[in-house]
Parts: C-alpha cells; sequence; structure tokens
C-alpha cells in the first residue's frame, strides 16, 4: 500500500501513535493536497479584505483540518479554540505554531461555510484513495435508510402556540429598549393556558384552545402593528422588524393548523403543518408501526469494508422503494465501477427496482423480505442466504455512526448545515473505519 511507509514513520513518534486515526487522515491530507481544492471555494468564499484589524487568518488547510479534528474528537467550537492551547497533537494535526491560535467565532465563520455538495465530493474522493489502496473491493453493496432528528422539542399545537407568544415578546422586548415604546405581556396568561391544556382531558381542551387562541390572535396583532410602523431609529430595531417579518407568517400558520385540528376537529394534512419555528425544514418521518420521528430520513450505502460509500440527506418522507435505483447509479458515477451484488431491505423491492437492477449489470440482487411472488435474483440458494446475513451488518454501520458520532439527534441549525453535519460524522466515521482496515494490514 503507498502510504504503509510514511504511516509507519509516523507510528515512530508518540503523538501520531496514540492517534492512529490523525495520523492516517494527515497522511492522506499530505500525499493528496487536491482534497483541499474540494472545498476551498466555499471557504474563501465572501472573503473581505480590510486594512484595519487583524491580518492572518486560517489557511484553507487548516480549516479542513480543524473541521476533521473537531468531527473525529466530537467536539463543539469551544472545545476546539481549548485544544489548541491544551493539546500538542491537535498543534501539530492542525499545522499551527506554538502561541498562534483561533478562536472559536474564527473557526465556527469558516467551518461553517463548507456546503454538503463540496463534503460529498471530499466522501467520495476519501473513499476512491481506500478503494485504491485495497480497502474496498465495491463487489457487493448494501442500502438501509435511517432518520436523523431535528434539534426540537416534540411538536404540538399547544406548544407551538406558546413557542410563537415566547419568540414575539423576546423580539418585542428588544425592539422596545431599542426605541423607548411599551408592548403588551401576553406570555402570563398562555403560559397558564399551556400548562392547563397539558394536564386536561380531551373535553376540556376545546375551551382552553379558544382561550389560548384569543391570547394568541392579540400577540399577532401586536406584532402585525410594530411590522407596519416605520419610523425606527437604529439599525438593530431594524434587524429586529426583520425577524418579526418572518415570525409573521409562521404564527398565522401556527395559528390556522390549531384552530381547524382543535376547535374544528379537522384532519390537517402533513404537508399544511409545521413543526417548528426554529427548524423549519423538519419532516415529519413514519416508518412502518415505529415511533414517529421528526427530522430527515438519511439513506446510506456501504460495502465490505463498512466504509460509507454515499449517503443522500433527503427531503419529505420518500419510500425507500423509490431509493433503489439512484442509489445504485450514484455508487456508479461516483467510483466508474457496477457493483456484482446488491443487498437492501425489504422496503427497496419491487419488480421495476428487480428489472432495472438486472439492466445495470448486477448479478446478485437481494431484498431481505419480499411480498408475493417477487424472489430475489440470485447464482444460488447459498448466495441469497449469505447476502441476506450480510445485509443485516448495515444496522451495526448505522448504530456506530449515529452513537458514536452523536448524530442520532442533529444540533447544527438550518437545512444546509443539518446536511453538512451529517456529512461530516459520515467522514469522520470513515477515518475510524479506514484506520482500522489499514492497521490490520499493516499487522
Amino acid at each position: 500500500m503507498k502510504i504503509f511507509n510514511d504511516l509507519l514513520l509516523k507510528f515512530e513518534r508518540s503523538d501520531w501513535s496514540k492517534n492512529p486515526e490523525l495520523g492516517l487522515i494527515d497522511t492522506i491530507l499530505e500525499k493528496n493536497p487536491n482534497l483541499y481544492l474540494l472545498l476551498s471555494d466555499d471557504i474563501t468564499s465572501d472573503t473581505k479584505t480590510n486594512e484595519f484589524g487583524r491580518k492572518d487568518t486560517p489557511t484553507v488547510e487548516q480549516v479542513v483540518r480543524a473541521a476533521i479534528y473537531k468531527e473525529y474528537k466530537k467536539m463543539t467550537y469551544r472545545d476546539l479554540e481549548y485544544a489548541q492551547s491544551d493539546s500538542r497533537i491537535c498543534l501539530t494535526f492542525l499545522n499551527l505554531t506554538q502561541g498562534k491560535y483561533y478562536s472559536f467565532q474564527v473557526w465556527q465563520k469558516y467551518i461553517s461555510k463548507i456546503k454538503q455538495e463540496s463534503l460529498q465530493q471530499l466522501l467520495v474522493a476519501l473513499n476512491q484513495i481506500a478503494i485504491s489502496e485495497g480497502l474496498e473491493d465495491l463487489s457487493a453493496i448494501r442500502i438501509d435508510s435511517t432518520v436523523i432528528e431535528t434539534n426540537i422539542h416534540y411538536p404540538t399545537n399547544s406548544s407551538l402556540v406558546w413557542d410563537c407568544i415566547k419568540e414575539a415578546h423576546r423580539l418585542l422586548n428588544h425592539l422596545a429598549k431599542k426605541e423607548g415604546i411599551k408592548v403588551r405581556d401576553y406570555r402570563s396568561g398562555a403560559k397558564s393556558n399551556h400548562f392547563k391544556i397539558n394536564n386536561s382531558r380531551a373535553d376540556k381542551r376545546v375551551v382552553l384552545f379558544k382561550k389560548q387562541l384569543v391570547l394568541f390572535t392579540k400577540s399577532i396583532n401586536q406584532v402585525d402593528k410594530f411590522v407596519k410602523k416605520k419610523d425606527y431609529s437604529s439599525i438593530e430595531s431594524l434587524g429586529f422588524i426583520t425577524a418579526l417579518k418572518r415570525l409573521e407568517p409562521l404564527m398565522a400558520q401556527v395559528y390556522s393548523m390549531t384552530d381547524r385540528r382543535e376547535v374544528k376537529g379537522e384532519v390537517v394534512p402533513n404537508d399544511q403543518k409545521l413543526f417548528s419555528i426554529y427548524e423549519l425544514h423538519t419532516d415529519i418521518i413514519v416508518k412502518g408501526g415505529r415511533e414517529v420521528l421528526f427530522g430527515h430520513k438519511v439513506n446510506l450505502t456501504d460495502g465490505k469494508s463498512k466504509l460509507i460509500l454515499a449517503c443522500e440527506v433527503l427531503k419529505g418522507n420518500p419510500s425507500d422503494s423509490k431509493l433503489f435505483n439512484s442509489t445504485i447509479e450514484n455508487v456508479k458515477i461516483d467510483y466508474q465501477k457496477t457493483p456484482k451484488s446488491v443487498a437492501g431491505d425489504g422496503a427497496y423491492a419491487s419488480k421495476s427496482n428487480l428489472d432495472k437492477a438486472v439492466e445495470q449489470g448486477l448479478a446478485n440482487v437481494v431484498f431481505n423480505k419480499v411480498v408475493g411472488s417477487l424472489k430475489s435474483l440470485s447464482s444460488s440458494k447459498n448466495m441469497t442466504t449469505r447476502l441476506k446475513k450480510w445485509r443485516s451488518g448495515i444496522e451495526a454501520t448505522i448504530s456506530n455512526l449515529k452513537r458514536g458520532f452523536n448524530i442520532a439527534r442533529c444540533n447544527w441549525k438550518g437545512w444546509e448545515h443539518f446536511q453538512s453535519k451529517v456529512l461530516w460524522s459520515v467522514i469522520a466515521y470513515n477515518i475510524r473505519v479506514m484506520t482500522g482496515l489499514v492497521i490490520a494490514k499493516m499487522e
């Protein structure tokens, strides 16, 4: 393998030998500087030069290394800032000189600019290196989906109304301090109603919801009054007004869905619902008879090496059967090779998926459970059994990813950052798996 000698030399130093994963990715980055180019456009975008203030900023290489170090070590940005002064291996890996540290705000500014499209390219490039080193042969792949939750509380109509009233008052209170104006506070009555709704029988909830919606209407009207007012004196006030303008239609939507469901007894379709006023991108995910989750479905593909070869963060709740063919197509495009075998859960099974897989040149297509006359395609019964047993191993991959990198619930805000956080965690997971494979071959 091409990286063996360089890695062995690194392991002669105690810092690297105690951190083999960092030693491996450091070696890969040194031998493949083109990896930085995949992310450089994002990092350097919107960068403005100023003749005043501090001139030095982290390089693209340092930003990429800091992002990898942070995700692999499961750190916050503040932890990363502290590690620069506390950890010798951190300084070495980030290529920082003693005493030249960057604040957590600087790291967050640049790392958060990296987009999910660039991270997809980085994931594929690292996997291509693993394939070239003989760690993965891409002869067989397995597919499964999971759900990663957004960082929200369980959404109920009562809690959403309460969130709207709280957020409206928070913004109006800031505005009042800047402009010297008076605002009415509806939080006390709304909080009391929210508590009573949560602790009352179903037959009493309609009356309580009507009372809550009266207060909610007053809160909406107050927001509308200040939004329409135009004589604000400061830039900060205009910022609060902009936030209130974004909140106002959300308040109207929450009012509508609460009135329809809780007062009028209508069934509100999911596509007309709002699950959080903070994480607007949140989807409701229902998989069979399992618990309802709020977040996004993630479709994962791995190989015999257990490296995650493809990761797709999805909007909505598409059925697994609609993801099967596109997943195989993406693997072919990314790695210029068609797998011989593919194994998937029964949810991916359909006659059209089986026919399409055959057209694409796959020899073995096995679904864990098939319904009706549909049968898996394989060279032998023994091969079918082996692939079904092997398919179950992707559950361990998903568990290692979500538990090992605290990604069962994503705490990054916004749709773009949600995708980026998931992909950074996948990259960190792959680094760990790749290190184990390399060390096993070295031994």
